[in-house]
């Protein structure tokens, strides 16, 4: 269900409306939660937005993501032409937690690569990588080291604060 509403919103966007959707009966629709929306075409990443912080209902949080992920501003906007090719893939996060760890060497130790989303913040920026990223980058060294990059850090600082979360993916095409 939260693929079909991010694939309506995407697609009432393209035409140039916005979607109203009615509160699910679906209880763990309604609660608030987290999530991400990731647009790909052809493999492709076309957009990729999400909340960290739960602060909606999921259904309206996962709307927003994918309005939002269509204009991501890493890459040219989402458009028709996109459209037929589209895959759509929502995650739902789990609340983060502090990892278990301090410094750079503990952090890599306590990741458990293919389950660990891992978020990175030093009170002004922060960045993060979704569980899904392991299938790019399976190693924890080069997992730390991508998202250091990400964050605009070109080592650890020591004030660097690691939390972890889990997702639950759920993916669909557009048509």
């Amino acid at each position: 269900m939260l693929v079909a509403l991010a694939i309506e919103a995407v697609g009432a966007r393209l035409s140039g409306r916005r979607i109203e959707p009615g509160v699910p009966t679906a209880e763990r629709l309604t609660v608030v939660g987290a999530s991400f929306v990731t647009l790909e075409r052809s493999g492709r990443l076309r957009g990729c937005i999400g909340t960290l912080d739960a602060r909606r209902p999921l259904y309206l949080d996962v709307v927003r993501n994918a309005e939002r992920a269509m204009t991501d501003p890493r890459m040219p906007p989402v458009t028709s032409e996109d459209w037929p090719d589209l895959d759509v893939k929502v995650s739902v996060l789990s609340a983060p937690e502090p990892m278990p760890a301090e410094g750079r060497a503990e952090v890599e130790r306590a990741l458990r690569p293919g389950i660990d989303g891992l978020l990175l913040s030093d009170g002004q920026r922060r960045a993060t990588f979704l569980p899904s990223v392991w299938a790019k980058l399976p190693e924890p060294a080069a997992f730390l080291d991508a998202l250091l990059r990400k964050g605009g850090w070109s080592t650890w600082p020591g004030h660097l604060r690691a939390q972890r979360y889990t997702s639950t993916e759920y993916a669909g095409h557009v048509h």
